[in-house]
């Protein structure tokens, strides 16, 4: 036994020596402190990194080594999770608090260290410890390996970073801490931004506002993502059409639309023909709101496209894109299900054998107050949600990772449903039935073989309201097959699968009071979440979390945690 773990650590470090010996490294340090930021007639103070808002975008070439010295001068408990990111044999490093990792406490630090073999595109990172990421985020853009190939489109003659986010007039740790306090819904943000502006829409906003300047006859990628915490939203462009080129790092079939809409985590890679007359143009971003009768934010941001001219004189007001309505389901759903994937030499194709099914129902719940404490959610109770009713709680005395590789008993159990309990999932009259919203705390996993193909029915529910939630699973991307209203019925879904080209997702937004299919091989072994992406949820407990086991050589095997790896 002892000579068989002596040549599979030899192996594994044979495996990481060669391939650094043959990658580039790109090294960053991110202090994370305070901030002193004024936004909308008011002054405050935010976490960010190096003093920016949005924080540094990290550029790599695919195949590349990223290293981030992340030193935590903020007075938060602090994670980042790089989204999207694979993470194989760094599963140490993927960084959602108590899932992989424990926090990096203030005054503490901790280097991620983690390679982007096998990737192309626009991702992001962001914090994933409570309501941090509103202003601890920033793009992370990996371009095709140098030398190797190009995108499969024209090279553009510039790319844009285009980030899209939520502002709050209050400390957003505070805001979390009071919601989960009282049992009510947190308040909502007082703005959207572009590239941490929110754009002249606003109260003494003039100054705020994003621009970037454009040469007229030239073809511009916009590297569109989505790091609101809890809204999704449509961006246009006026006077402008967009050619969608990939999605959360995937290559799609080029899709051609005057506007898109990401849901929180989700990217969208968009060619931009500057073809219009010189002059300035509005970029917006409003959100698209599915629930039915629920508060939001309902506002605008903008930022200003500006031709370049040797017109001396002022450009005349901005033209405004006309925006879908707020509750514009049916081109959110157009946007969302016409995508498909760009096949290429290489591509992984969608495995047509299925080892392992799941149909899993997920939306809010309520949970009874408990003693000595007065709750502000409905019928006197707090908040909570669930998937197939296991409202996920995470631990904290050690990381489910490190349980899972140590063999610690007590942490969680092996033994998520795989079916829900049975209901009609999207009838609204059931929203506020008392028997219908009550549901069990647990950390239950999903235990996975490696290299077992993995197949998921998504569903929504009405419970509380119908919505559309935004599901981002940790470590992997998915096919997706099909995807609908309603509640799903297998006979009619499977004649619309998508087994040829499907989009393929790190994120997916599953449609309001209606369903999803995916699909993904676990050959990445840990423990990887998925997780709604509206952060109010995460902490309520809509989530679960695969376990995957080691496969049989080193390139399946989980390695040591580093050194430096933060203690609980």
């Amino acid at each position: 036994m002892a000579r068989a773990l002596i040549l599979l650590v030899c192996a594994q470090f044979l495996f990481t020596s060669w391939w650094t010996a043959n990658a580039a490294v790109v090294e960053h340090t991110f202090h994370v402190g305070n901030l002193s930021v004024r936004r909308l007639c008011n002054s405050r103070v935010i976490t960010a990194v190096n003093g920016q808002l949005p924080g540094p975008t990290i550029e790599a070439n695919e195949g590349d080594q990223i290293v981030v010295h992340v030193i935590n001068e903020s007075p938060f408990n602090l994670s980042i999770h790089w989204h999207g990111m694979f993470q194989k044999l760094t599963p140490w490093a993927d960084g959602p608090v108590y899932v992989t990792q424990c926090p990096i406490l203030p005054g503490h630090h901790y280097t991620y260290r983690f390679n982007t073999t096998g990737q192309e595109g626009t991702l992001w990172w962001h914090a994933h410890v409570s309501w941090l990421r509103a202003t601890v985020y920033g793009a992370l853009i990996i371009r095709p390996k140098a030398d190797v190939h190009s995108y499969p489109f024209p090279t553009p003659h510039k790319e844009i970073p285009i980030l899209l986010g939520e502002w709050y007039n209050s400390n957003e740790v505070n805001i979390e801490n009071t919601a989960l306090a009282t049992g009510a819904a947190p308040n909502l943000s007082n703005a959207y931004t572009i590239n941490g502006r929110p754009g002249d829409l606003y109260p003494c906003s003039h100054k705020h506002i994003y621009k970037v300047k454009v040469v007229q006859g030239k073809t511009y990628m916009l590297r569109i993502i989505n790091a609101a915490l809890n809204n999704q939203l449509f961006f246009k462009i006026a006077k402008h059409n967009l050619t969608v080129v990939a999605v959360d790092a995937c290559y799609t079939t080029p899709y051609n639309t005057d506007v898109v809409v990401l849901a929180p985590g989700q990217t969208v890679d968009a060619l931009l023909q500057t073809n219009a007359p010189p002059g300035d143009y509005y970029m917006a971003a409003l959100p698209y709101a599915s629930a039915s009768g629920l508060p939001f934010d309902n506002s605008t941001a903008t930022g200003i496209l500006r031709y370049r001219s040797t017109w001396m004189g002022s450009y005349p007001t901005p033209l405004m894109p006309l925006m879908p309505a707020f509750n514009d389901t049916p081109t959110a759903h157009g946007f969302y299900s016409n995508l498909t994937s760009l096949l290429l030499p290489g591509s992984i194709r969608v495995p047509l054998h299925v080892d392992e099914k799941m149909h899993v129902v997920y939306g809010l719940n309520l949970i009874p107050c408990g003693s000595n404490r007065t709750c502000q959610g409905p019928f006197g109770s707090e908040f909570a949600a669930s998937m197939n009713n296991v409202s996920f709680q995470l631990p904290s005395t050690i990381s489910l990772l490190e349980a899972h590789y140590r063999g610690v008993k007590g942490i969680y159990t092996s033994d998520f449903p795989d079916k829900p309990p049975a209901f009609d999932y999207t009838n609204s009259s059931l929203s506020f039935s008392q028997s219908m919203l009550s549901t069990t705390k647990g950390t239950r996993l999903k235990k996975l073989k490696y290299n077992a193909v993995v197949e998921v029915v998504l569903q929504n529910t009405a419970l509380v309201a119908l919505e559309n939630h935004p599901l981002h699973l940790h470590g992997f991307n998915f096919f997706v097959l099909a995807q609908g209203f309603g509640n799903y019925n297998a006979a009619v879904a499977k004649k619309k699968f998508n087994l040829v080209n499907p989009q393929m997702r790190n994120t997916i937004a599953v449609p309001v009071g209606g369903w999803a299919v995916i699909r993904f091989i676990a050959d990445n072994p840990g423990v990887w979440i998925m997780h709604c992406h509206l952060d109010a949820h995460l902490p309520w407990g809509l989530a679960t979390a695969f376990e995957v086991e080691n496969g049989h050589t080193a390139s399946s095997t989980i390695p040591p945690p580093p050194s430096d790896f933060p203690k609980c």
